[in-house]
């Protein structure tokens, strides 16, 4: 969900608008049905002050995939709620891992800006001492003898 403000009559795919007599003509379902997999936790939609269940569209098109996962592929009810938290866990992660590289990211544009300011603080009038290498070599100097006048 994004950062704005939505109006409190904005519908979108979480809002919870559909009765289960509905929701189960649209997934092509019984009513019955819907019941059971709300009692196993595969789709457990809203609920209102009566205790009517409310299903939204985002509920929707997961008992279309819980019906395609049961009848196309025969995986058991238990196996496909496996499935739905494991792709929760995966969707979750997702969103962590963007949280973390945005805060990579500002961090990394903190650090560069603080380089930069480091180095524009530099002293342009100093020069950069290089340390000089020492040798084996050793020199001996000798002084030039004075005649002496005869």
């Amino acid at each position: 969900m994004d950062s704005r403000r939505r109006s409190p009559y904005e519908l979108t795919e979480e809002t919870p608008v559909y009765v289960i007599s509905v929701a189960a003509q649209l997934s092509g379902l019984h009513p019955q049905t819907l019941r059971q997999y709300d009692r196993l936790g595969l789709v457990s939609p809203d609920r209102t002050a009566g205790r009517g269940r409310r299903y939204s569209a985002r509920d929707i098109e997961l008992l279309r995939q819980v019906q395609q996962l049961s009848q196309d592929e025969g995986i058991n009810l238990a196996g496909i709620k496996r499935i739905i938290e494991l792709e929760n866990q995966v969707v979750a992660l997702q969103q962590r891992v963007a949280e973390l590289q945005d805060a990579l990211d500002g961090a990394a544009a903190t650090m560069r800006q603080r380089e930069a300011a480091v180095h524009a603080s530099y002293r342009r009038d100093l020069v950069p001492y290089q340390e000089v290498q020492q040798t084996s070599a050793l020199v001996v100097w000798r002084p030039k003898r004075q005649q002496s006048p005869d």
